[in-house]
């Protein structure tokens, strides 16, 4: 039986490794210094959450969405609808707040625009440049599901396309005007920052959707330890971006070696491990399954928001416990979630019924 629970507390892992990655600087004195090359590497936490919205979202809207106009703007409403309420929310603090956003209300931060632009996009609440390459997916997703089930090379196809036409769009501006605000600029932002340098990590996500739709999965039967290969695969493939730092403060994506491990082997291992989590009955899956992973896998999203930036800012502002305020962080997250979080998507999804 499919186990999907359990990959709603996988979220929980890929929120706790952006956690780490972002404090690790606080511990840096106290940590070996092999440990801490692979914390320098956690950013994958968010590759993890990547692969997974690649892999729900072609799971549940494969056939959907290109039905009707009418289907993918309910579609699109319902992924407005899981993303942006909260969002809003903790960004109009941000924005009210006197010694932070001041009133100075910023259109681009409100509609994720500014998440394509290198130098706006860690503006208001930092890691909401991540939200923009989340859309980005949703909004291209049931076109390549459609041309997914036409031939997967349209889909790779397509992929490459895009990205092509992404990276000629923020050298053309930048050619006609230097593109001050460097939108879709430079190839470096592009290749970390957009939907389009980062599509490796849905597609694989979107390649177990459709294997195990299609009932495809000879090979994933066959395949043995699904769950620890994958699991291992990526602290193994973490720590070996690492190799590829220049010093503890780099990080081994800004080097050739380390970006291709990044959007090739690291997707491969995830994608693995998912399907572990699915097919296998382990002690991770029961974990994963549990009742508090699943809810703290639920709250993952609000834990996202509020690690780091303006909420983490504020709440260290009263307190400040040797965890960083980890513990409180994921209570916080907990109540957003229950309180305010679930209730307006649930809202909106009887609404757009």
């Amino acid at each position: 039986m499919l186990r999907f629970k359990a990959l709603t507390g996988f979220r929980c892992l890929a929120a706790c490794m952006v956690f780490i990655f972002h404090n690790r600087k606080y511990w840096r004195s106290q940590l070996h210094p092999e440990i801490l090359r692979l914390f320098n590497e956690f950013h994958i936490g968010v590759a993890l959450f990547f692969v997974l919205s690649g892999f729900l979202i072609t799971y549940t809207y494969f056939d959907e969405p290109m039905r009707s106009g009418r289907a993918y703007a309910r579609y699109m409403l319902l992924r407005l609808a899981r993303i942006m309420p909260l969002y809003w929310l903790i960004l109009t603090a941000y924005y009210l707040d006197p010694a932070f956003g001041n009133r100075h209300f910023s259109a681009l931060t409100y509609s994720l625009f500014h998440g394509f632009s290198d130098k706006y996009n860690l503006e208001g609440i930092a890691q909401a440049w991540s939200l923009t390459v989340e859309m980005s997916f949703y909004f291209f997703a049931p076109l390549l599901c459609l041309l997914q089930r036409k031939h997967l090379l349209y889909l790779l196809g397509s992929l490459v396309l895009l990205f092509g036409i992404t990276w000629g769009s923020g050298e053309a501006w930048h050619y006609i005007n230097g593109n001050p605000c460097r939108f879709l600029y430079p190839l470096k932002f592009i290749s970390n920052g957009t939907f389009s340098g980062r599509c490796t990590e849905f597609l694989a996500g979107m390649l177990l959707a459709v294997t195990i739709r299609n009932k495809q999965t000879v090979w994933l039967e066959k395949t043995k330890y699904k769950t620890l290969i994958g699991f291992m695969g990526i602290l193994i493939t973490a720590y070996c971006i690492g190799l590829f730092q220049s010093d503890t403060y780099d990080d081994g994506i800004n080097h050739t070696g380390g970006m291709l491990l990044h959007k090739v082997t690291l997707p491969f291992f995830v994608m693995l491990a998912l399907a572990g989590l699915i097919y296998e009955r382990t002690w991770l899956q029961w974990f994963f399954s549990s009742r508090l992973l699943v809810l703290l896998g639920n709250a993952s999203f609000a834990f996202y928001l509020v690690h780091i930036s303006y909420v983490s800012i504020k709440l260290r502002e009263k307190i400040n416990l040797p965890d960083r305020n980890f513990v409180l962080l994921w209570l916080i997250s907990i109540a957003l979630y229950l309180v305010f979080e679930k209730p307006v998507y649930d809202r909106c999804r009887k609404w757009l019924k």
